[in-house]
């Protein structure tokens, strides 16, 4: 099992990469699905803890009705972003929200603004 964040640097690029991915309004929901996971993903298809290992992106795929290339695209955005955090195990990888990074950058936009 792999884990990967994106890099702790709080200043005006990194809250632009932040807006960028928020843009999008399927990047928005995806990241509104997973804040609870338990609502928005059927429980008896999760191989995993969808909180502290995160939702499998075959799911995200499914509930979003998009191509799985689109997806783990814009899942890619969203942890460049540092807003997602992806688990990898075996050939599927996890994504859950990167709760930490999120309260960090909100004070980095209350500062910027």
């Amino acid at each position: 099992m792999t884990t990967h964040a994106a890099p702790a640097a709080d200043d005006t690029g990194q809250l632009v990469e932040v807006f960028k991915a928020l843009a999008n309004p399927v990047r928005l929901q995806v990241l509104q699905w997973l804040r609870e996971p338990e609502l928005h993903f059927p429980e008896e298809s999760a191989i995993t803890d969808p909180y502290r290992i995160g939702v499998c992106v075959s799911h995200i795929q499914a509930k979003a009705g998009l191509a799985q290339s689109t997806v783990s695209a814009y899942m890619a955005a969203l942890q460049r972003a540092g807003l997602v955090r992806s688990t990898r195990i075996g050939k599927w990888t996890h994504y859950r929200r990167d709760e930490e990074r999120i309260a960090q950058l909100v004070v980095a936009l209350g500062r910027a603004l």
